[in-house]
């Protein structure tokens, strides 16, 4: 089966709220984002509600057709928030103040009792938990180990590396990491700086559930809209 996409849509929150208003409107994004083809969507909560705010979560909960990602720090005040919202998924990653983006997967090792008290709180609601993690070993048996139902491979370091030896060396540890997880029993995503140019080999990685993409597609989306943005991305899934 080809690869999900779930696409992020921060960033139409990021336009929004550079002039304090009310455009562009992230639902109508995401309804145009599963009319191309979008899989689920995917949206960040941050502490300070730079960019994604309550409101935009309960909206998308109501009007979407497909599923609903939440990605969030660990913290009570999100946990809350994800009690009362019930998205159909949270995904736990490292949050800093000031930070343009997520820099890293989350350590789990380092922070096992607590998470693992949050996943429990999660899922007695019925939600599917994910970890962002590390292409690495440990981290993704200790993901295991406090219950999470899937981990996404932070592909940042893929994305970003300057030679294509450096490219394939960090692939080869995303399919192993994949190849490790799956055989302990933890379904598998992947993200963080894919795009048109460098998706296909993440893409055609086996037993990879789907991949969440925001900055590239809503780049595109800019100039050619999100329906076809999304489309584009879809057909290079296949």
């Amino acid at each position: 089966m080809p690869v999900l996409l779930g696409v992020n849509i921060d960033h139409v929150a990021t336009v929004r709220e550079a002039r304090g208003g009310r455009e562009p409107e992230p639902i109508a994004a995401a309804l145009l984002a599963e009319l191309g083809g979008a899989d689920g969507i995917t949206v960040h909560l941050r502490g300070d509600r730079r960019h994604i705010k309550e409101r935009d979560l309960f909206m998308l909960k109501d009007i979407i057709a497909t599923k609903l990602n939440l990605e969030m720090a660990a913290t009570p005040e999100m946990v809350g928030i994800s009690k009362k919202l019930k998205p159909y998924s949270c995904t736990l990653v490292p949050e800093e103040p000031g930070e343009l983006t997520t820099q890293g997967g989350l350590d789990v090792i380092s922070h096992q009792d607590h998470l693992k008290e949050v996943i429990k709180e999660l899922k007695e609601q019925g939600i599917v938990v994910s970890i962002f993690i590390d292409a690495d070993s440990a981290q993704i048996k200790a993901a295991k180990a406090i219950g999470a139902d899937f981990i996404e491979i932070h592909t940042g370091v893929y994305a970003e590396a300057e030679t294509e030896k450096e490219q394939e060396e960090e692939l080869q540890r995303i399919i192993e990491a994949a190849r490790l997880a799956q055989n302990i029993g933890l379904r598998v995503n992947a993200g963080h700086g894919l795009n048109y140019q460098n998706v296909r080999p993440i893409a055609q990685i086996p037993g990879l559930v789907e991949l969440n993409i925001g900055h590239s597609i809503i780049s595109r989306a800019v100039l050619v809209g999100i329906e076809r943005a999304v489309r584009d991305m879809k057909a290079l899934l296949q």
